[in-house]
């Protein structure tokens, strides 16, 4: 018994050394990599591509002064849009843009952000799209009253596209423990239809469309891919 005792006190030592260690490693320190040039989504993000053109009549909700205070505080910058095809079919993209991913973009994933707004949210899937060597996106269906919003969304931090709570945080922990600090972007497209498989198919269209027309940087920035996490959680 006593030497069982002995053990686990050896064990529990262990764990918070390793945890101090972790903790000092994740620390960003002076050589961090620079963060570059400021992005400009709006420059990055072209309002009309193939079949699909800005839709002038939605004009977005303006957030209150504490909300824009909040998300600036969060993010580099955003960008919300809403999208319309000659079939007269829209499309909503939210981008959310973050030059330091050391932690604080996990906790603003739109499952949480809808149930905030009172959404009921349900995962349908996860999903690889066929885009930029592969690019793993999570689908899901966000209800309130007759409201039926199917969305596909990923997370890129650094040069890995996740798709679970883990995956994230073991690609955060593994730029900790070389010093750097990763940027990171939430990419969202949603549309309101009952049918949420038609409009996981019309999400896929808008997304190859959007991935053809912008330049190659802006698809590294915003949509990146082939540094697939797929870890599930």
């Amino acid at each position: 018994m006593m030497q069982r005792i002995v053990w686990r006190a050896i064990a529990a030592l262990v764990l918070m050394l390793s945890a101090t260690m972790l903790a000092y490693a994740l620390k960003p320190g002076a050589n961090s990599a620079p963060q570059g040039d400021p992005v400009n989504l709006d420059a990055l993000v072209p309002v009309s591509f193939g079949a699909w053109r800005v839709d002038p009549s939605v004009v977005p909700i303006q957030a209150s002064p504490e909300v824009v205070d909040k998300l600036a505080a969060i993010y580099d910058a955003t960008l919300a849009r809403t999208y319309i095809n000659s079939a007269g079919e829209r499309v909503m993209l939210s981008i959310a843009y973050g030059s330091d991913q050391t932690g604080r973009l996990r906790v603003h994933r739109p499952e949480s952000c809808y149930t905030a707004q009172g959404f009921s949210v349900k995962t349908t899937r996860t999903e690889a799209l066929p885009i930029n060597g592969g690019v793993e996106a999570k689908r899901l269906i966000a209800t309130t009253g007759p409201r039926h919003e199917p969305i596909t969304y990923w997370i890129r931090v650094g040069d890995s596209t996740v798709s679970g709570n883990i995956g994230q945080r073991l690609v955060q922990l593994s730029y900790g423990l070389t010093g750097e600090v990763p940027d990171g972007v939430i990419f969202r497209v949603s549309s309101i239809d009952r049918d949420a498989e038609t409009a996981y198919g019309k999400h896929d269209q808008f997304i190859a469309e959007l991935n053809d027309a912008m330049s190659l940087e802006a698809r590294q920035k915003l949509i990146g891919g082939a540094g697939v996490s797929s870890t599930r959680g």
